[in-house]
């Protein structure tokens, strides 16, 4: 498997875009709806063929199945870098890498996109949300069609207070030098080589 998308939450769209935008000194792209959930998202290019999310509940939405990905249901606080996203090209077989919990797969769907992703029945990943989302997309992957922001991912880095655990679980699914593990305190973090210097993302 190889790494995606990074994701940000907030409990408004409008909060996680300013939180990236301000934390990058880049621009969001447009995005669109995920009807299954009840979601929104806006988006922009990545190098290395990455993309990065901003994601929220969409109010004006109703979902057509709770609990809801990637936890947002129970999101609060400060916008801040909540998901990564794995890509397979093979999910029904590798899925079986994963931890139980996590190999669940639905079918989803925004515009032309369609894709199968991971989704626990309860919306929360392993690792209490920092395990990886994986998903295999059933077109294009859409990166390269994205706006770009000019931005490379250098580091992702994740805290956790099983460290080891985590690692372990990790090194079966992929191999990336840009993603370390820590033993700490529950934290994601990313930095980014950006046209204004370094960045980090919270």
């Amino acid at each position: 498997m190889i790494l995606d998308h990074l994701a940000v939450a907030g409990e408004t769209l409008e909060e996680a875009v300013a939180h990236t935008e301000e934390a990058l000194g880049i621009a969001l792209g447009s995005g669109g709806q995920h009807a299954r959930y009840g979601t929104h998202n806006r988006l922009i290019g990545l190098e290395d063929g990455l993309y990065l999310e901003t994601i929220a509940i969409d109010p004006e939405a109703q979902p057509q199945e709770q609990p809801r990905w990637f936890d947002l249901d129970r999101f609060e606080g400060p916008a801040r870098l909540n998901n990564w996203i794995l890509r397979s090209e093979n999910l029904g077989t590798e899925k079986a890498q994963l931890p139980p919990h996590a190999q669940r797969c639905v079918a989803m769907q925004r515009g032309d996109l369609r894709w199968l992703m991971t989704v626990p029945s309860d919306g929360l990943l392993p690792y209490d949300n920092i395990f990886p989302a994986v998903l295999q997309w059933q077109v294009e992957p859409p990166a390269a069609r994205l706006p770009q922001s000019g931005c490379r991912l250098s580091r992702l880095i994740l805290s956790h207070p099983q460290a080891a655990a985590l690692q372990e679980a990790l090194d079966r699914i992929i191999s990336d030098p840009r993603i370390a593990v820590e033993q700490g305190d529950l934290a994601m973090m990313a930095e980014f080589v950006t046209p204004h210097g370094p960045r980090v993302l919270r």
